[in-house]
């Protein structure tokens, strides 16, 4: 019964003064009133019997509008008048362009088309819950509606996450020609390739002149220096519990990964393998770098997913894996939080083994509330305990720093806005010593 037959019993209800007999006039007016919103139920196009579909974008990058449309179509004998809920869950920031109390008129074998604009505000896969589709009949006495009528069709948007990061790319691209010799390059570092010979400049490194050659020339040779190519590269990312703490606007995990896919895009250029591997007390995600043109779209296919689990992280796990996956002599930058307790408990056990066979890189993005608890001036009674608090982590930080230091690790820890670019900073200069 719809809100038009309350009003017609209303209506009614105003004259039953009037009649002879009033109780009688209930009555009867009552069983009109019901026949009649039987009648329009009838008359009704059945919910079960329309057909639902969907297109639209399957993926949208975070911050950025994905459109999806609903198609309805009504293949029975009546003329459908609906109201329709396209639900959807909360973080996908569903507007609808039709609102769910207007009427929509479908004749029969027509098709209505309902858009819904998506403007989600977390990462991670957002799908379509629930769809009711309310059917009125021609006098909107009446209607007809049933649980899970139609089928709700299914539809999952993938929200990518945002790479802020990317405008520093063109500045290390540029620095990166420099190093790889597309730039003239002077001098060599430990590791690097022999290219060629060239005629000795102002200001080369006397120990690159190739004695040989130049005696067979007659003139002073240089060798020239290209760094190696094809070195391996493998992003860890750790996201057990420590990745859920917030860093500013968003989780620990999220500035990780928008370091990782600068970094991953920084080395792809240069010619490395890369390979990810996203870890908590089980294997995540793992992609490896095999087929490098499209090695940042699937990176980012794996690791939009991604969710922090509140769980200790398996360090041995990661080690191991890392261990009996690369062979080869790489770079390992593990992106977790430079915490005493986690740190101190289950990655430094396991780091000898680790930092043996691979270069290992500890990216940390820093707590801003600490520094900045740290640095106020006490305007209240708790203030001194909060700063004492905040110089008691940075302090700790500090040990652990210097523990990681002793096994050989480099540590960047910086403020979490700048830890992108300090990572891809990180790796061109180790890449310029050839001590990748």
């Amino acid at each position: 019964m719809t809100w038009r037959a309350g009003l017609l019993l209303g209506v009614g209800a105003l004259t039953l003064p009037f009649w002879p007999a009033p109780f009688v006039g209930v009555a009867v007016l009552t069983v009109v009133v019901l026949l009649l919103v039987a009648l329009d139920r009838a008359m009704a196009a059945p919910p079960h019997a329309l057909t639902v579909t969907r297109t639209g974008d399957r993926t949208v990058r975070l911050g950025g509008t994905a459109t999806v449309t609903l198609h309805l179509t009504n293949p029975t004998h009546h003329t459908l008048y609906a109201q329709v809920r396209d639900a959807w869950v909360p973080s996908a920031g569903a507007r609808p362009d039709v609102p769910p109390q207007r009427l929509l008129t479908v004749p029969p074998g027509g098709v209505a088309t309902l858009p819904v604009r998506l403007t989600p505000t977390r990462r991670g896969d957002r799908p379509a819950v629930a769809l009711t589709v309310r059917s009125l009949g021609p006098m909107r006495l009446g209607a007809r509606q049933r649980a899970g009528q139609p089928a709700t069709p299914p539809w999952t948007l993938r929200v990518l996450p945002r790479f802020d990061s990317r405008r520093h790319l063109p500045e290390k691209l540029a620095r990166l020609r420099v190093i790889d010799g597309v730039q003239v390059t002077r001098g060599r570092g430990h590791g690097t390739e022999f290219d060629t010979l060239r005629e000795y400049a102002v200001g080369d490194d006397v120990r690159s002149i190739d004695w040989r050659g130049s005696a067979r020339r007659a003139d002073i040779l240089v060798r020239t220096w290209r760094p190696e190519r094809d070195r391996r590269l493998v992003c860890v990312l750790d996201t057990g519990r420590t990745s859920a703490v917030r860093l500013g606007d968003e989780p620990r995990l999220d500035t990780a990964i928008d370091a990782a896919l600068l970094l991953t895009a920084l080395a792809a250029r240069a010619g490395d393998r890369v390979d990810l591997l996203a870890a908590d007390t089980e294997i995540r995600a793992r992609v490896t770098g095999s087929g490098r043109p499209a090695l940042l779209a699937r990176l980012v296919e794996a690791v939009a997913p991604l969710e922090p689990t509140l769980a200790e992280t398996d360090f041995e796990l990661i080690a191991g894996e890392v261990l009996r996956r690369e062979r080869q002599r790489s770079l390992v930058v593990l992106f977790t939080a430079l915490e005493a307790g986690a740190i101190g408990e289950g990655l430094l056990p396991v780091l000898p083994r680790l930092a043996t066979r691979h270069r290992v890189v500890l990216a940390a993005g820093s707590d801003p509330v600490l520094s900045r608890l740290a640095t106020a001036t006490p305007t209240g009674p708790d203030d001194p305990y909060a700063a004492a608090s905040a110089w008691r982590a940075l302090a700790e930080r500090d040990r652990v720093r210097a523990a990681l230091s002793r096994y050989g690790v480099t540590v960047v820890d910086v403020p979490a806005h700048r830890l992108a670019p300090a990572v891809a900073d990180t790796y061109l200069r180790l890449k310029s010593l050839g001590q990748l």
